[in-house]
């Protein structure tokens, strides 16, 4: 390969230029494009929410929710941009009228065919390095919920019939079996 040519390398800016509707995340400067989800995949988004918002504030809590599409900038360079599934952020000084700037506390992303390969592996390195204190991988093909606790560096494998603790809230869990998938 010629020393010459070398991997196109992107930026925020290339985020902020695709055409209306051309959803892309950034990892490392490599863009990659985002298929439109599903209708399950917009079932869960919105009955996880839903949930997580109401014991919020039934709670009288300060953390805020926010499904995608949001922006999420993990650190300072231009290099990086997430749109996860949810998002929930306690610290208010990290939310802009962009987005997110650092880690939430909690991401969820839902799995599509499209996105296995950065849910389950680029996107858990990158959200564990960034501090982020909960990651959920939620996979309606396989019946399954990866619930990676950084904080308390656990992990645990929940079914969609299981009812799922949620580490950064004493006490509160989410029922799957509670969530009509059809």
């Amino acid at each position: 390969m010629d020393a010459a040519r070398q991997l196109e390398r992107y930026t925020i800016d290339d985020i902020y230029n695709l055409p209306d509707g051309q959803r892309a995340e950034l990892i490392d400067g490599e863009l990659y494009m985002m298929a439109t989800p599903n209708r399950i995949h917009q079932r869960l988004v919105m009955e996880l929410s839903f949930r997580i918002r109401d014991y919020i504030e039934k709670r009288s809590g300060d953390c805020e929710v926010y499904p995608a599409p949001f922006a999420v900038f993990l650190n300072a360079d231009d290099k990086l941009y997430f749109e996860p599934d949810i998002s929930v952020i306690c610290d208010k000084d990290k939310l802009t009228d962009e987005g997110c700037k650092g880690a939430p506390d909690w991401i969820i992303e839902i799995v599509s065919p499209s996105s296995r390969q950065m849910d389950y592996n680029k996107k858990l390195f990158k959200y564990r390095t960034a501090g982020i204190r909960e990651y959920w991988i939620a996979d309606p093909m396989k019946q399954a919920i990866m619930v990676y606790n950084f904080e308390h560096d656990m992990f645990d494998e929940y079914s969609f019939y299981d009812k799922v603790k949620v580490g950064i809230y004493e006490g509160f869990e989410i029922d799957f079996a509670g969530i009509r998938m059809e």
